[in-house]
């Protein structure tokens, strides 16, 4: 059973999620996220330093959710085609489930807190090795590796936002459909 400290924490990061996905990083501040908490405003900062620890420990959580997802059925044996629509097949699953981590995923990337730092720690992500992998391989075009990151995730990132805001519906056949779409505009 968790403690009280620890569902407090808990009940903080889900509000602080809910409430950045909904208003963005900006729109939200710390009272109303302890007020959606439940928990007086100082308890925020009990738990948390500033709002930007919260939102950099939002975001390893989520990142770490992903990566468990994206490593189920990996198999670093698979050819790189093969590993690319598992993975991103998977990644494309996990956004459907979970609009609100993508939002946030997405705000995070291009907001300043996402530093060269930050990103050159996360290349171990194994959706960006794949993509390296497939390009020293010459698998795929030979292209600076963020025009392969925008063919990868944009068509992903756009269909799950289709799903989350109007409804569209996505099966798996959609999914092989837009994974292989991606593959395809890649490939040599």
């Amino acid at each position: 059973m968790k403690s009280k400290k620890e569902n407090t924490h808990t009940a903080l990061l889900r509000a602080a999620l809910a409430l950045f996905a909904a208003q963005g990083f900006d729109g939200t501040s710390t009272a109303l996220i302890a007020k959606q908490a439940g928990v007086a405003s100082g308890t925020l900062f009990f738990h948390f330093a500033t709002k930007e620890e919260l939102i950099n420990q939002l975001f390893e959580e989520i990142k770490l959710k992903i990566e468990n997802v994206l490593l189920e059925n990996y198999q670093p044996s698979q050819p790189v085609h093969e590993r690319f629509i598992q993975g991103f097949s998977a990644l494309l699953r996990y956004f459907l489930v979970n609009p609100q981590h993508l939002q946030f995923m997405e705000q995070y990337h291009f907001s300043p807190l996402s530093t060269c730092a930050l990103n050159d720690n996360y290349n171990n992500h194994v959706l960006k090795n794949i993509l390296h992998e497939a390009r020293e391989t010459s698998a795929v075009k030979d292209i600076p590796v963020q025009v392969l990151h925008a063919l990868a995730f944009g068509p992903i990132v756009s269909l799950a936002k289709e799903h989350a805001t109007r409804g569209c519906t996505v099966d798996e056949a959609m999914i092989h459909a837009t994974i292989t779409a991606c593959w395809d505009g890649m490939k040599t």
